[in-house]
């Protein structure tokens, strides 16, 4: 039998080529900034949720704050001393930290009710008005920011910074009943507050461990008018929300296309004729994306933070809606219990995002 001379090795042939210390200290890298990232969030939520914690406490105790005026003095201090807040602060804090690490947050004042419990069920809420602000942030930011690059210098350019500005600095609460007056009252296209309206509130209702988020839930009744009826209820809370990171998002687009502008790749394509609205849209918007992931994390802090206003001026009945009625009433342990959880999310967020802008450009690992 005869070997065909592509199975013979040749004596000259090169040995395989083995990994280089450089790719060999790239992915050890890698590995190493996952893991102290990984390890720096613990700290992170550690230091968030002692100043919540004490914050929270240096307006007095929470059964005080709640109740204080309404029980006879001989009533409150006996509250007070059951549920343990006449011991030094120091033994409550630590005994706060040992219920955060099983995962008991307390229970409600107002209504009784497990913190965590409130947080499973308004969570999906005000994650589902995350998602929308975002993809609203990242229509309508992206391509302003990219034809600001492309009009740089000129009137057009100017009237997209403003705008950018205006986006940023107009207050959550006020764009909503801005757009609540135009959209809704004056011209009846979109309706004015709520998740979705009543007829598909009760079908999702009779569902089977709904998630919280309408619009799967929206799916699942199979009611072809349920899921056009929850979008439509999501596009004002989605834009007022959304504005405000689409002011962010237009300014760094616009600062990184211009930058990309003078790269060797980008010249040498402007030199093959290729045209400047093309260059734009083809070759110097991808690296101008980079940064956008690495400040998303930021971003979903100042979202969430901006939910409260929004939730409020819409009715929309999630975490920072339900925020709101318990600072209302006092209710400092829910309050402490969901600033805590908003705080891991953040930090959680953070996490994941810096794993992405780490695979995307290696330039961050080091």
């Amino acid at each position: 039998m005869t070997t065909s001379p592509e199975t013979v090795p040749s004596p000259l042939a090169p040995a395989p080529a083995q990994p280089s210390g450089a790719a060999l200290r790239s992915g050890g890298g890698l590995l190493r900034y996952i893991v102290v990232r990984f390890v720096l969030i613990f700290p992170t939520i550690f230091i968030l949720v002692t100043v919540v914690f004490f914050l929270m406490r240096s307006t007095g105790d929470p059964i005080t704050a709640a109740q204080g005026g309404r029980l006879p003095p001989a009533e409150l201090a006996k509250r007070i001393h059951e549920a343990g807040y006449d011991r030094p602060l120091i033994l409550q804090y630590f005994s706060y930290l040992g219920q955060i690490v099983h995962g008991d947050f307390g229970t409600t004042f107002s209504d009784h009710q497990k913190v965590t419990a409130v947080l499973l069920q308004y969570g999906g809420a005000t994650l589902e008005l995350a998602v929308y602000a975002l993809i609203v942030a990242f229509i309508v930011g992206i391509p302003l920011g990219m034809l600001a690059a492309y009009l740089r210098d000129r009137w057009g350019d100017a009237v997209l910074r403003v705008l950018s500005i205006l986006f940023y600095a107009t207050p959550v609460f006020f764009s909503g009943l801005l757009l609540q007056l135009v959209f809704s009252i004056k011209l009846g296209w979109l309706p004015v507050a709520g998740r979705a309206g009543t007829t598909t509130e009760l079908e999702m209702q009779t569902l089977s461990h709904p998630t919280g988020i309408f619009i799967i839930d929206a799916f699942r009744t199979g009611d072809p008018n349920a899921v056009p009826d929850v979008l439509r209820h999501a596009v004002l809370p989605g834009i007022a929300l959304g504005l405000l990171t689409a002011g962010v998002f237009l300014r760094l687009v616009r600062t990184n296309v211009i930058g990309t502008f003078n790269t060797q790749y980008v010249d040498a394509a402007r030199s093959r004729g290729v045209r400047e609205f093309r260059l734009v849209t083809r070759h110097a918007y991808k690296p101008a994306l980079i940064p956008i992931v690495t400040v998303i994390g930021l971003q979903i802090a100042m979202l969430l933070g901006g939910a409260v206003l929004t939730e409020t001026t819409f009715e929309w009945k999630g975490l920072g809606f339900e925020l709101n009625q318990y600072l209302e009433a006092r209710d400092f342990v829910a309050v402490q219990g969901i600033v805590a959880l908003l705080a891991v999310i953040v930090a959680v967020v953070n996490f994941i995002v810096d794993i992405i802008a780490a695979l995307i450009d290696p330039r961050v690992r080091y």
